[in-house]
Parts: structure tokens; sequence; C-alpha cells
């Protein structure tokens, strides 16, 4: 943390009217295992408060919250042969992330823990977790409702309004963000006042006010950063597109990352894979044109619902576009919500709803409930075999198939486009028959029976069922 950023920050936590819950002021007591105490109080306290982070700043008197500059040295302090930042740090139950700043305000030295907030589970110190009650420190295990509501609180936890970077000015988030493009692709007049600028983006929660600074949110960040590598908790989540040679990763022919927020760079990137897919060459009465092999709207779509379904919380990872020679796979962090096999029919669960509402509101992908409808139809459309859904242990993956003829087809491959096939005419408000899958697989009436067979296996399979014997299928799921 800069100087002058702990220079503001201790301001706005002096200008509390008085100690809070999530704030402690000390003057020299420095004992260690009051210390981790405070810790797990402070941790687990701004929990409750809905805050980022807990605070305890040595240096300040805890009544009149005057600065008293303070003796205490963190960073030179030991216990045994163990330095005390990483003796408090291995007490702690589970691991949390806490960082010690020093920086001296008006002359006097100050040391602050910034302390994150617990997430998922109470913070306990050498096996016991505390919590601040007033400005008192509790045993949590003797008020058991905050400890109840600390597993409540811990899962509303909302990444897009997390803040991204802290405590800048109004001229640092004008160069951070691409605010042009917000009222551009909101259909907005672009003002040439910076206050109502700045007032727009606080309306559409792309940045919050702090104090007289701002922070901008994980939201403002991930959809209009002039560069992510300006915001280190998301620059690694910007999409990646690889190209590989063959059908497996042992050669890499081009890789590309984005540098830019989601609705900056997204028609770049959707352009950039539609470009690098192969094509065939269709011969009209007059012209020649070529025709993209992988239809345009199912790349758009499962590249939107990637970027909108991933888990940010995984890190170190990020949305995936993979280019082979027989498919394309396109990957984001994160276990699916809802079953894969209900992709189609199901209203989508997010985790990350303002960035979907957001991505909606501008035109970068279908409303909701129907854009796997749309893949699905435009996969038919083109011929190709049907597109797998892979649940995997931290991520999701779709594969999209080059075409293939029904005899090059395995038996799973016919299985799968039998019943999206029909989920697709179930949420159309039709009925699957052999006529219409024959038409999906381009199969002539004299072949009926080949259709029948692929039928009877998907019945078998336990993922259609025939509707009333009527010689018309509905999915499993169907009342």
């Amino acid at each position: 943390m800069k100087k002058e950023e702990f220079e503001v920050l201790i301001e706005e936590l002096r200008a509390l009217p008085q100690e809070s819950e999530w704030v402690e002021f000390k003057v020299n007591n420095s004992k260690p295992d009051e210390i981790g105490e405070y810790i797990s109080a402070l941790s687990n306290s701004a929990c409750l408060e809905n805050k980022e982070f807990g605070y305890l700043v040595f240096g300040i008197e805890d009544i009149t919250h005057k600065i008293a500059g303070t003796e205490f040295k963190p960073k030179a302090k030991k216990i045994g042969n163990q330095e005390l930042e990483n003796w408090l740090a291995t007490q702690l139950e589970p691991k949390i992330d806490f960082k010690i700043f020093e920086h001296k305000v008006n002359d006097k030295s100050i040391v602050l823990f910034q302390i994150d907030a617990a997430l998922n589970t109470p913070v306990s110190w050498k096996g016991e977790a505390y919590i601040r009650v007033g400005s008192y420190k509790k045993k949590l295990k003797d008020h058991p409702e905050k400890e109840r509501k600390i597993w409540n609180m811990a899962k509303h936890v909302v990444f897009e309004k997390e803040p991204a970077i802290k405590n800048i000015t109004g001229d640092q988030v004008l160069k951070l963000l691409n605010y042009p493009s917000v009222f551009e692709m909101l259909n907005i007049p672009l003002s040439q006042n910076k206050s109502a600028i700045l007032e727009k983006l606080i309306e559409e929660k792309l940045i919050v006010k702090a104090s007289s600074k701002f922070n901008i949110t994980n939201l403002g960040a991930i959809l209009f950063a002039n560069n992510l590598k300006d915001f280190e908790k998301i620059e690694r989540k910007a999409p990646r597109v690889i190209i590989y040679k063959g059908n497996n990763k042992l050669k890499t022919v081009k890789e590309l990352a984005g540098t830019k927020g989601y609705a900056l760079d997204f028609e770049f990137i959707v352009n950039y894979v539609n470009d690098k897919l192969p094509s065939n060459e269709d011969i009209g009465r007059v012209f020649r044109k070529e025709v993209r092999v992988y239809p345009e709207l199912a790349v758009r779509e499962l590249l939107a619902n990637a970027i909108i379904h991933q888990d940010f919380s995984i890190s170190g990872t990020s949305t995936m576009i993979e280019i082979f020679d027989n498919r394309i796979e396109i990957t984001n962090p994160g276990k699916p919500l809802i079953d894969t096999k209900r992709f189609i029919d199901h209203s989508p669960e997010s985790r990350n709803e303002m960035l979907a509402g957001f991505m909606r509101r501008m035109n970068f992908c279908e409303e909701r409930g129907s854009g796997i409808d749309k893949v699905i139809d435009a996969i038919e459309i083109f011929q190709l075999p049907a597109p797998e859904f892979i649940e995997g242990d931290n991520y999701t993956r779709v594969v999209m198939f080059s075409p293939k003829s029904l005899r090059q087809m395995s038996k799973p491959d016919k299985v799968r486009a039998c019943y999206q096939h029909c989920c697709l005419k179930y949420v159309s408000g039709d009925y699957m028959s052999n006529q219409s899958l024959r038409e999906r697989f381009d199969v002539d009436k004299i072949n009926y029976s080949i259709i029948s067979r692929i039928i009877r296996e998907t019945i078998d399979a336990g993922l259609i069922k025939e509707y009333e014997k009527s010689r018309m299928y509905v999915p499993y799921w169907a009342g």
C-alpha cells in the first residue's frame, strides 16, 4: 500500500464515530497472542459487517482517535526463530490473508494490520474463534447467533461488487476505465462534465464513492478496463485463444490473450476466433462464397456463456477457446451450477448476475434461457454433430465438432444428438419424431430404420421417452 493510500485509509478509520467492531485502535500493546486473537475477532466481525477487511491499528488512541505514534515494529519482532507475521499465520485456521503496513503519518509511526474478512467458516486463533461485541473482544462460542450469521453472510459475497482497486481519484478512474464505451454501448449521450460521468459510473455500479475518493468495482474493471494488468486481482481473467495443429495439444500454432475488459475485447475475440476457423466454398447460381464450418452465433453465445458463468474465485485460470483441426473447446473455470443435460431447457443460474445482466444490456448474448437453445438450433442447421457439455472437477467445457457423416458418428454422438434434438423440439412446443430426427441428420426416408435404432438407443440410455404411445418423443425430464 502506497503512503498516500495509507494516509487516506487512516483518516477514514479515524473519522469513524467510535471504535467499530471491525476496527481496533492501540498504541503500543503488542502481545503476540493478543494480536492473534484480534486477527480472529476482526476477521469474523468484518464478515458480519459486510466489510472486505478488518483493521488492527497501532499508533492511534482508542478513545480520541488522535495520532500518538507507536514503538511497535512488527517486521522486526520474532517469536523464537520465526518472524511475527509468519508465526501468526501458522496459528490461524482457516488460513486467511492479512498484510502489515508501516508508514509515518504526521511524522509519527503507524502500523496497520489489514485482515481479510472471514469467508465460509469463522476464523480461529489456536483453535478458538473470537468476535467483537461493541469494542470488546469475546469468544465466538459464547455468541452462537453471531456464528450462525457468519455462515449466512459468507454465502452472499458478490464478486462484481468487490473492489478491484481502491482509494483513487476521479481522474484516475477515467484513465483506468474506458468510460466513453460505457455510454456508447448503453446508447447514452456522453456527458462532457466529469462529475456527471462519474455519477453515471456510480449509478451503473462500475465504481463506488469511498469518502473523497473512489473504488473501481470488479464489475467495472472486468468489463471496461483499458488494460487488465492495471488490476492485480483480475489481470489473469482475460480470455485466451489457442490454435493447435492437428487434433491434440502437442503443437501450438498461435496463441492470443485478451488485454482489455470484456466489453472492449469481446467482439474482437469473437471475430478473431471466427476468422481462424475453417470455411467451405459454397457455389451459388452466380457467385462463390465462403461459408463458415461452425455457426458464428454458436461461437459467440458459447463464449459469452463461458465468460458469464465462470467462477472468479478460482485463481490462475481464465476462459479458454482452443481450436483443433476437428473441434473447438470452450472452457471456463468452475463447475456448472445445473446438470449439463439440462442446459437446453433450464433457466441458467449464474454466479455473476450483475455481469450477465450488463452483457445482455449490451447485446453480447441472448436473453436469459434462450442462448443454448439457439446454439443447438444453429448446429442442427449446419448439420454438425451435437456439441458435448462436460463437467470437470473445477471447470465447465463445451466441445463443438467439425462435420461428420452419420456413418462417421459414434454411438454416443448419435444418442447425444437425438437427446438434444428432442429437447429443442420440446422447448419449442413440439415433439420429436422419426421424421424430424431424419431431417436433423439429413437421412432419406428409406433409411427410416436407422433413425428408429438411434431413438431406441437414446430411450435405453434413459434420455428420452415415448409420449403416450404416439411415436412422438419427449425428454426424460418432461412432465
